[in-house]
This record gives C-alpha cells, sequence and structure tokens, in this order.
C-alpha cells in the first residue's frame, strides 16, 4: 500500500487546446451533478410570541425557505418593516389624554 499523496501532475490531464502543441492543464472539474443544492427548509423552530401580528410576520419567514439566496433578502426585508411597523406601533397608540389647559390659564 503507497500512503503517498498523488503529485499534481498525476492528479490533472493534460489538455491541448486546438491549434496549440502546448498542453493547458485544466482547473479542478467538480464532478457531475455537484451543481448548487436546490431550495430546501432550514427547519429552524419558530416559537410563538402571542402576538398574533408578530407571529404572522415570523412564520413568514418559512417563504425563503423555498427560494434561492438571492431571493432571501426581499423575505427578510419585509419581515424587518413589518415587526418595525409594530414596534412603532406600540408607541403610537393612544392613551389617556394628556395634562390640558387649565381654565384660568390664558391662551
Amino acid at each position: 500500500m503507497n500512503d503517498a499523496a498523488p503529485r499534481a501532475e498525476d492528479a490533472q490531464p493534460d489538455i491541448v487546446a486546438a491549434g496549440s502543441a502546448e498542453p493547458e492543464h485544466a482547473g479542478p472539474q467538480p464532478p457531475p451533478g455537484d451543481g448548487p443544492a436546490a431550495p430546501a427548509p432550514l427547519n429552524v423552530p419558530r416559537t410563538p410570541t402571542g402576538h398574533p401580528e408578530v407571529d404572522g410576520l415570523v412564520e413568514r419567514l418559512a417563504d425563503a425557505d423555498h427560494l434561492t439566496t438571492d431571493g432571501h433578502a426581499e423575505v427578510y426585508e419585509d419581515v424587518h418593516r413589518g415587526l418595525r411597523d409594530a414596534l412603532t406601533a406600540l408607541d403610537a397608540r393612544p392613551g389617556p389624554p394628556g395634562p390640558g389647559r387649565h381654565p384660568t390659564t390664558p391662551r
């Protein structure tokens, strides 16, 4: 048994370009069918928050599971926008009226 690593010259076949007597060394070639993997769910658990609006937005993240990587940004931006709007709405909720003008105070 030979434990020596193969030499680089032995690992790369020589390719002769058309019209050339010089062999070119081809770069590493991926095996057939070794392309990018198809989109697949990440199966990241999503724990409900108890807020239906927020839970709906978090569930929307699952839409990215079926898209290629370049399609993820649109989903993430949409969810981020929705979460930001939900937080902003917390500040805008009407509360008790603020202190009013005292009736004897001039305008």
